[in-house]
């Protein structure tokens, strides 16, 4: 019987640009941003820049925009403090879905909204996909690395 001590999960590592956006603004919509900041959010995120740092089960994950830098730490496994694309806050909790791909539930620390959750994905061919819910709908951006 071989024993398998240390599991080896995806590397996230590394610069990344995003290649395709499906249904953000719609995803915007869901989450009740207004038509006017809908349309700068939707601007300004058309070329997000991802800087993603990872040991093991701690990643690192920089996004940046024309209009705003956001910055979030977390190990998998560890809930941890986070603000959803609309801005409210919530806590995450991060999970191993495969070994290539993570699994966020969001919860709001106050008041009251849709579900929202988000999966990183590694592709076989390389790509990360990230996909982000709220509600039934659901964004999803295909990024490869710069």
């Amino acid at each position: 019987m071989e024993s398998n001590t240390e599991k080896t999960f995806a590397d996230f590592s590394g610069s990344w640009k995003m290649k395709s956006s499906e249904n953000f603004e719609e995803l915007l919509k869901a989450l009740g941003v207004n038509v006017f900041l809908r349309k700068i959010a939707v601007a300004a995120a058309s070329k997000p820049a991802v800087e993603i740092s990872q040991q093991g089960e701690s990643l690192s994950v920089q996004t940046s925009t024309s209009v705003r830098t956001t910055h979030v730490s977390f190990t998998v496994g560890e809930s941890f403090n986070e603000t959803t694309v609309d801005g409210r806050p919530c806590t995450s909790f991060p999970k191993w879905e495969t070994d290539c791909k993570i699994y966020c539930e969001q919860t709001l620390q106050k008041g009251e909204g849709p579900e929202t959750s988000w999966t990183r994905e590694l592709t076989n061919d390389g790509q990360m996909i990230l996909t982000m819910r709220a509600g039934d709908v659901v964004c999803t951006r295909v990024y490869e690395r710069d």
